[in-house]
């Protein structure tokens, strides 16, 4: 019953996920996904992403509305390490176009705001 109604939680929440007007390395992601926890999430987070804890990233992925097998989509957690487990576990369901963004704070230097839809 736990694990239902997290998914409905977590439905209702990234059915109208989209990424905020930015471009990582050249690239405007369709959405950009923090695989930390919720309490991470919640003590700050890149704006405009969605929390998908990393252990549910491969089914909740699957709720947000326009994400295709080849959009790009941005994972990043605290350090890395967690990113990097969600762009293996997308890749193998046949995400094509994962960028990990890493760390947070590095993230955060990283992006790059889209002017005049000119990323």
């Amino acid at each position: 019953m736990r694990r239902f109604l997290q998914a409905l939680v977590l439905a209702l929440f990234v059915l109208t996920a989209h990424a905020k007007d930015v471009s990582f390395n050249g690239t405007k992601p369709a959405v950009i996904i923090d695989v930390r926890t919720p309490d991470e999430f919640s003590a700050g987070h890149i704006d405009g992403a969605i929390n998908i804890p990393v252990e549910q990233v491969g089914q909740g992925i699957q709720f947000i509305k326009g994400v295709k097998k080849d959009s790009p989509i941005l994972v990043y957690c605290r350090s890395g390490r967690r990113s990097a487990i969600a762009k293996s576990a997308l890749e193998q369901q046949g995400y094509k176009r994962i960028l990990d963004g890493g760390g947070i704070e590095e993230l955060a230097k990283n992006l790059k705001v889209c002017v005049d839809k000119t990323c």
